[in-house]
């Protein structure tokens, strides 16, 4: 995985880059994330599917024209060497819902978010990491 212009490298843990909500793509949940929905993001745990005690940080997250953009740090040994290999890719967030549109999906257009998570099937496809370091 190429590693993107913006992001830097560090001497701790492995750094990633990728997407943790792709905008205007349904779900496997039948959930759609609108742009704007996160608005400022403040700071938020790195967790292994949604679960237990964090496994690195978010060092940086926002949205962009795609969806919700993080560079983050893993400092789990075991779960960066699966992340290296490319054996997990994929990411996902938990969070409120502070506002939505029901229709054929479910439009959540207003967010709180919680926690990033590197999970082994994301429940949107798209979410991944793109570029490691």
């Amino acid at each position: 995985m190429a590693l993107d212009p913006r992001f830097r490298g560090g001497t701790e843990g492995l750094r990633f880059a990728g997407y943790a909500a792709v905008f205007d793509r349904a779900d496997r949940g039948g959930d759609v994330v609108r742009a704007g929905a996160f608005g400022a993001v403040g700071p938020v745990p790195l967790l292994w599917q949604h679960n237990g005690a964090p496994v690195g940080v978010i060092e940086q997250a926002g949205e962009d024209a795609r969806g919700l953009r993080v560079i983050g740090r893993i400092d789990d040994a075991r779960l960066a060497g699966l992340v290296r290999s490319g054996a997990v890719s994929g990411l996902s967030f938990g969070y409120r819902v502070k506002a939505a549109a029901r229709g054929r999906y479910r439009e959540l257009t207003a967010l709180d978010l919680v926690e990033v998570s590197l999970v082994a099937q994301p429940m949107q496809p798209l979410a991944r990491v793109h570029a490691i370091a």
